[in-house]
């Protein structure tokens, strides 16, 4: 079936190898930058969570000593110990909210420059394979033309299909 495509099995495991190689170098060169930046985006949200958690935390603290403060205080202190538990409930739900808006903020904010790192990841991996694609191909092409000696015949089939609109760039 090989030597039906107008190659030699031979050839075909050299482009075989070659295709291998170069799929090595891709995984090594740009998949492993890639995942590394996506750990580093991922500890960036824990860290995150991990703040916001702990901020949760301290409001819940403050809650509870206020809680205890309140129980502890005389019969003739009823007046101002309910407006101190009103300020500091208040208090305490800004603070949460605060939180939670920092949080809900910085999660959002997380998410969407890792999905922009993932894009321009994207990106930059189809340029270099895209790059290396077509820097093997013209290799090839050039061993292959000089080879049969059918170079104009072959320039002139590629103008015509891309004339023709059948190559989808």
């Amino acid at each position: 079936m090989v030597e039906a495509l107008g190659i030699s099995l031979k050839e075909f495991i050299f482009y075989l190898i070659n295709f291998a190689i170069l799929v090595g170098v891709l995984a090594k060169f740009l998949y492993k930058p890639f995942l590394a930046i996506l750990d580093e985006r991922r500890q960036k949200i824990q860290d995150a969570l991990d703040s916001a958690e702990a901020a949760n935390r301290r409001a819940d603290e403050k809650m509870d000593a206020y809680t205890r403060r309140i129980a502890n205080v005389e019969s003739e202190g009823r007046e101002i110990i309910r407006e101190a538990k009103s300020k500091a409930d208040a208090e305490a739900r800004a603070i949460l909210d605060d939180a939670g808006d920092r949080a809900s903020k910085m999660i959002t904010d997380a998410r969407e420059e890792i999905e922009r790192d993932k894009e321009r990841a994207r990106e930059d991996m189809k340029g270099e394979i895209r790059d290396l694609a077509l820097l093997a191909a013209s290799r090839i092409l050039e061993q292959e033309v000089a080879a049969d000696g059918r170079q104009d015949e072959i320039v002139e089939q590629i103008l015509k299909e891309q004339s023709e609109g059948k190559w989808n760039n």
